[in-house]
């Protein structure tokens, strides 16, 4: 094997120790420890206090936080305790060992008397921090760094020759001009074995950094096509600088390696783990039996010669929210506002596109980073000479020559200091308005908006495919591929009927002044919003020949029916809806369904605002301000809460208030009899649920590691992150405002996900026998999975490891559970 292939491979495995990382733009919540996924959850927490010094369980502070306030069980904690082999310890002592443990880890420090920023390593950090910075950055440096086309490796190595904070820098002109070659060149004293582990230890060393790398490298976009870098590039930069500052080129001595083959006892299991899965049991039997008494009551009425979801008369609209935990809180408002159906689907509504807006100088991928991109879909005006354009193209070249004067006048030297002179005064009344009374900016904006057309108005998404369009993606979609889209979409979430109206309503937030605020966007459109995915499929929804093939696939569509799309600012509640091309016939029906869903936000709101210290009555007035404060560092929580993922019929939730912690995705066991539906939800939506859920779970139990600090000291660097303080490594994770409510205070109960799915459980376990990934997330520990099975009168099952389900009691019954239910043995039943 040549040494060029040697440190490849062994880059690739050492690689998988670090996460991707998105930029701020286009932020998505993944798993910090993706790469250890194959591991038990302990072994995972262990490996990430190994290669990031990182705490992976919630504090014993917080774990006792729980227990005294009713939300572990003692009657579960006693059994998951005697399971462990912990029958007589009584939980205090159990939470003081906890402690001092936690004490323990915290007093193992450096003792070498040098102070950490002294050290050859943090030195040769900051320079090569300073140079990642300047090559990825994204539009923010008004100089930006030379030799970037060139490549990562290439352009550092050009500049760092010149850079007097490097010692020995004439030196670095003797190193390879190739990346690979350079990094034989530093380990030429050292062994192949130990190349593995040497990767490892540099990747880990700036997490940040590494993982941004990944990723650009993974999504390959324009910037990467532009100044291409590559992890070997990146490898390359860090140990020549590492050789040049005389840092360590392979771990310190004690530190084991990535190989570790042993196979854990069930002793091995580590205490907080412990007591976390009994936090979880806790939450997740509550809810197992809340969904399970609702199947059961529905089965009880249908035998009765009920219906399974009250009135049968065709409901005013039906309204098809994302999955996301914030949309089942409006939705409960929704519902209670007239007749409606709501229904969750995925947010990017099932096509992985590449999304163009109108006039907009990038493109962003709408769909789940486990998606690529399959369509390029660009927002083109209807009509050339529609008025609205004209208007809007105006205020957009008004706003721009002023945002370029503006910056001209701020970046020359020669105009500078009069500008800051003669604008001071008018700078200053602008700040005080927007810091002292931020809901009335909020109704001067507002007023803005209603005078200056959006670009949805007058344009429309590309649907039609256009075969000779440049580009690597195809322009539009073929006729087959919207029959395709559409019919998914109302087969996953086991659609019969329909109403007059139909809504797809995407999902964003509305932020000033917030790095983050992708994050608060649509997780499914990789952090970008949700409206342009919601405008496509309503706009195939429309067509013609797309309906009539989908008759002939089983779905009537009734000719009244008409499909509209909407976005949801889940900061203030409101629902904004997309007419566009909507018959006359109608304009009764929106304007119903307008009144009724001000009256739902206004619900919401107020059902919200007692989570961020406002009164019920002043919710939509609070929210409006959070939106438009730029000193708010909690506009809203997100996704913080967390802790479900419920796969069924909204007739089992309909009546449950869940907290806005839920993800809800539609979906009917009866019109789904080969499980093809359920499959792509267990393999699509499960997952992307369990990353955010995990992305929240590790923010929250150690926000230094694993998330990004206090957003007061955060500072931007080159669009594609963050630093606490002036440099260092990128913070990929949430602010700690996003997950606290106060300090040591977690406002989001570190769990990790409950499922809970609607099927006969021999369909589950087929499905998971077919796909190993979710065996793994299964056996391994990162979620856990219970099955309503609506075959059995919707007793419950929850997954026990090895395809093997346990029984969980009744509401009505004593038994604490029931026998071990195999593969097997579900076929017999």
């Amino acid at each position: 094997m040549s040494t060029e292939t040697t440190v490849r491979e062994s880059l690739e495995h050492a690689a998988e120790s670090v996460g991707a990382a998105w930029p701020l733009h286009s932020f998505v919540t993944a798993n910090p420890l993706a790469g250890f996924e194959d591991r038990p959850f302990w072994e995972a927490v262990r490996e990430g206090e190994r290669l990031f010094g990182a705490r992976g369980y919630p504090s014993a502070e917080v774990l006792r936080r729980a227990w005294e306030t009713d939300r572990i069980d003692p009657e579960v904690l006693s059994a998951t305790l005697a399971d462990h082999g912990y029958d007589d310890t009584p939980p205090e002592r159990l939470l003081d060992r906890v402690e001092t443990g936690e004490t323990a880890e915290t007093t193992e420090t450096n003792q070498s008397g040098t102070t950490e920023t002294e050290t050859p390593e943090a030195r040769m950090e900051g320079v090569l921090t300073k140079w990642l910075a300047a090559f990825f950055d994204q539009g923010q440096a008004d100089w930006p760094m030379p030799n970037r086309e060139d490549g990562l490796y290439a352009a550092v190595r050009a500049v760092v020759r010149h850079d007097r904070h490097v010692p020995n820098r004439s030196e670095v002109a003797e190193f390879p001009d190739d990346p690979v070659a350079a990094v034989e060149n530093v380990l030429a004293d050292w062994p192949s074995e130990q190349w593995e582990s040497i990767f490892e230890y540099h990747l880990a060393g700036l997490p940040g950094w590494t993982g941004f790398v990944k990723h650009r490298v993974e999504a390959g976009d324009d910037w990467q096509s532009a100044y291409p870098a590559t992890l070997t590039g990146y490898l390359a930069v860090r140990l020549v600088l590492a050789d040049l500052f005389d840092a360590p080129i392979a771990p310190p001595e004690g530190t084991h390696t990535t190989d570790s083959d042993e196979t854990p006892d069930e002793g091995a299991v580590p205490l907080p783990e412990i007591w976390l899965t009994a936090w979880e049991t806790t939450y997740r039997e509550e809810l197992v039996g809340a969904v399970a008494d609702a199947g059961r009551s529905q089965q009880s009425d249908h035998d009765g010669h009920g219906t399974d979801d009250g009135d049968s008369d065709r409901p005013a609209a039906q309204l098809v929210f994302c999955i996301d935990t914030r949309s089942e809180i409006v939705r409960r408002h929704v519902e209670r506002a007239g007749p409606y159906e709501t229904h969750g689907y995925a947010g990017f509504f099932g096509v992985p596109m590449r999304y163009e807006g109108y006039d907009a100088e990038v493109t962003v991928d709408a769909c789940p980073p486990i998606l690529d991109a399959q369509h390029r879909i660009a927002e083109q005006p209807t009509d050339e000479s529609d008025p609205r354009r004209s208007d809007y193209e105006f205020w957009s070249r008004l706003r721009q020559s002023g945002s370029e004067l503006l910056h001209t006048l701020k970046t020359n030297p020669g105009t500078v200091f009069g500008f800051v002179e003669n604008t001071g005064g008018g700078y200053g009344l602008a700040l005080a308005a927007r810091t002292l009374l931020p809901a009335r900016v909020y109704d001067a904006l507002a007023a803005t908006d209603d005078h200056v057309p959006d670009a949805h108005e007058f344009c429309a998404p590309t649907v039609d495919h256009e075969p000779g369009a440049p580009g690597e993606l195809p322009q539009g979609l073929t006729h087959e591929e919207k029959v395709e889209y559409a019919a998914t979409a109302f087969e996953l979430m086991g659609w019969e009927a329909f109403a007059r109206v139909v809504a797809f309503v995407g999902h964003a937030g509305q932020t000033a002044n917030n790095p983050f605020e992708s994050s608060l966007d649509c997780g499914a459109c990789a952090g970008n919003p949700g409206g342009p995915s919601a405008r496509l499929l309503a706009a195939i929804c429309n067509e013609d020949a797309v309906r009539e093939a989908l008759r002939q696939r089983g779905h009537e569509i009734p000719h009244d029916t008409v499909f509209v799309a909407g976005e949801h600012n889940t900061t203030t509640d409101e629902i904004t809806l997309y007419d566009g091309g909507v018959p006359e016939s109608h304009a009764a029906d929106l304007e119903r369904l307008r009144e009724d869903l001000a009256e739902a936000r206004a619900g919401a709101a107020a059902e919200r605002a007692a989570d961020v210290g406002a009164a019920p009555a002043s919710g939509v007035r609070e929210t409006e301000r959070r939106a438009t404060d730029w000193a708010e560092t909690r506009p809203e929580w997100g996704l913080a809460g967390n802790a479900a993922f419920v796969i069924g019929r909204r007739a089992l939730t309909a009546d449950l208030d869940l907290g806005g912690r839920s993800f809800l995705h539609s979906y009917d066991p009866a019109t789904d009899p080969d499980g093809d539906a359920l499959e792509a939800i267990l393999t699509g939506p499960m997952v992307v649920t369990q990353w955010i859920n995990c992305q929240y779970y590790f923010a929250t139990v150690d926000n230094a590691a694993y998330g990004s600090g206090s957003k007061i000291t955060q500072n931007p660097v080159g669009n594609v992150g963050v630093y606490q303080g002036n440099g260092g490594d990128l913070m990929t994770g949430l602010p700690l405002q996003s997950v606290l409510a106060a300090d040591d205070e977690p406002y989001h109960q570190p769990l990790r996900l409950s499922v809970v799915v609607e099927a006969p459980v021999d369909r589950v376990t087929e499905i998971l026998a077919a796909h190993d990934h979710l065996t793994d997330l299964l056996d391994n520990g990162w979620l856990s999975l219970t099955v309503v099975d609506p075959e059995r009168e919707y007793r419950a099952f929850h997954y026990d490891g090895g395809l093997a389900w346990r029984a969980v009691r009744p509401a009505e019954s004593g038994e604490a559970t029931g026998p071990l239910l195999t593969a097997d043995s579900a076929d017999e039943d």
